[in-house]
This record gives structure tokens, C-alpha cells and sequence, in this order.
């Protein structure tokens, strides 16, 4: 049942959202990006919280539905926090809007990659679900991200992502406080690349597994602001275009969802 107390962790509750409630999240893990979502692309914005930098807003899409834009902060532990905690007052579709590392040559930066299942190395997917549990997003919320992006013009991909929880060691980066990799991680991204595997990023596997247990539709599109067969660094000169990209994909997406469902 929704709660309707205040969750301690986001910092409201299902009282706090108004009328119509809203049942679609776009959840970011960057604070400022939730708030650029609400300020730019939701009218009637109204500030929930901001509690612990998990910055949420309730507002409207241009057609009137009501939606969230939340924050889950860095990683899939808190990531995991945020979400139960949205469920728990009412959200049953949470779109990521976040941003990934290509580890394939024909994926640059600027564009985006739509995830259809996660290949999950995340310790707290493994307290939701077994490791054999599959990490799959939402087929039809997948779909509609891919019809968005295409709407969009936004150059995109579908497929399987690298869902892990360090952003250094576990996507094989050497050029950091730690340039002595485990064995395992030595050359872990070609074994990745030679798998069909897209990309990097650091959430969507626990997300996919949360919604297959909890039963909300989970789906994630990424801007994509490093190529890994490139080299290790953020890409700054692409990276607001990628992650514009990925916004404009995920508000779309949501307006064609909500529209669905209530047809």
C-alpha cells in the first residue's frame, strides 16, 4: 500500500504529491539534473525535498500528466533506497536518465544507449534477487524509449549494459589511485565488447531486478559521455549534448507511456 508518512530517506510522502498523483518517476542520480528536468521540461513544478541531495519535484509534462523527477545519488546501494521508497508511495513506471561509457567503437559520445538487460555485477541486486535473476528492463517501456528517441532524432541503441558498482576498477580503468586491477578486471571490457555488450554504467541492473521483484516497469536510457575504446576520460566537450539527448528521449518516453496507459 502507498505511504502516505513521510519515507525518511526521500524526504516525503504519497500526502505530499497533490492531485493527480503521479505514478512515473524520472529518476537521475545527478541532484542538479533532476532539478534541470523539473525546471525545464515539467510546468506546475513544485519542490518535494531535498533531503540528503536526493533532490525530488513533482510537476506536469506539456500534456497535463503528473510526474516526478527524483534522484537516486551514485550506485546501485542508493539507487536501491530511493526506489523502494518511491514505490512505497505510489510510483509503479521509473524511467533512469542517466549517463554511460561506450565500450563499442560505433557508439560515440553524444549519443545515447536505451538498455534492454544488464549484465549485473552489483552487491545489492544480489540482496533483492539471486545472481541468476535476470536484470531486464521493461520490454514495452523499452520499446517506447526507442520510439521517443526516434521522434526525437536522437541518434540511439538497444541493448545489453554492464551494470557494475565502481565507476574505477570494475570498468577497468587504470589511470587512477589504483592502477593494480584483479586479475578478474584485466581485460574484462574486450570479454564485454567480444559479448555484444554496449556500455557502462552503474545502476540499471539493480533497478531491472527491483522491478521484476517489486512489479513496477523499469526502464533506462543513457547519454553517452565516454568511449572506452578510446580512452578512459569523460568526453566534456559532448557531454551536456548527451545527456540533453537522454532527457529529451525520457520525458518523450514518459508522455507516450502515461498516455498509453490511460487509454
Amino acid at each position: 500500500m502507498p505511504s502516505s508518512e513521510t519515507l525518511y530517506h526521500i524526504g516525503f510522502g504519497r500526502d505530499d504529491l497533490g492531485a493527480p498523483l503521479p505514478t512515473l518517476a524520472l529518476l537521475s542520480g545527478d541532484p542538479d539534473r533532476a532539478r534541470h528536468i523539473a525546471e525545464r521540461y515539467l510546468t506546475d513544478v513544485r519542490k518535494l525535498s531535498e533531503n540528503r541531495g536526493l533532490n525530488s519535484y513533482v510537476g506536469r509534462l506539456p500534456n497535463g500528466q503528473a510526474v516526478l523527477s527524483a534522484t537516486s545519488g551514485m550506485g546501485a546501494p542508493s539507487l536501491s533506497i530511493v526506489v523502494n521508497e518511491l514505490v512505497q508511495v505510489g510510483i509503479r513506471t521509473i524511467i533512469r536518465v542517466g549517463t554511460c561509457g561506450s565500450i563499442q567503437p560505433h557508439i560515440k559520445p553524444g549519443s545515447v544507449v536505451i538498455t534492454s538487460a544488464a549484465l549485473c555485477r552489483q552487491g545489492a541486486a544480489n540482496d533483492i534477487a539471486p545472481i541468476e535473476y535476470p536484470a531486464a528492463a521493461d520490454p514495452f517501456l523499452t520499446v517506447t524509449l526507442a520510439q521517443a528517441a526516434r521522434a526525437q532524432g536522437v541518434e540511439h541503441y538497444v541493448g545489453i549494459t554492464a551494470s557494475v558498482d565502481t565507476f574505477y576498477e570494475g570498468q577497468e580503468r587504470t589511470g587512477s589511485a589504483n592502477p593494480h586491477l584483479l586479475r578478474a578486471l584485466r581485460g574484462v571490457t574486450e570479454e564485454y565488447r567480444r559479448l555484444n555488450v554496449l556500455n557502462y554504467e552503474m545502476e540499471s541492473g539493480t533497478l531491472f531486478k527491483m522491478g521484476g521483484v517489486y512489479g513496477f516497469a523499469a526502464g533506462c536510457v543513457c547519454g553517452v559521455i565516454a568511449q572506452r575504446t578510446e580512452g578512459e576520460n569523460v568526453v566534456l566537450e559532448t557531454k551536456a549534448t548527451a545527456v540533453e539527448n537522454a532527457i529529451r528521449v525520457a520525458v518523450e518516453a514518459a508522455a507516450l507511456w502515461l498516455a498509453r496507459q490511460s487509454a
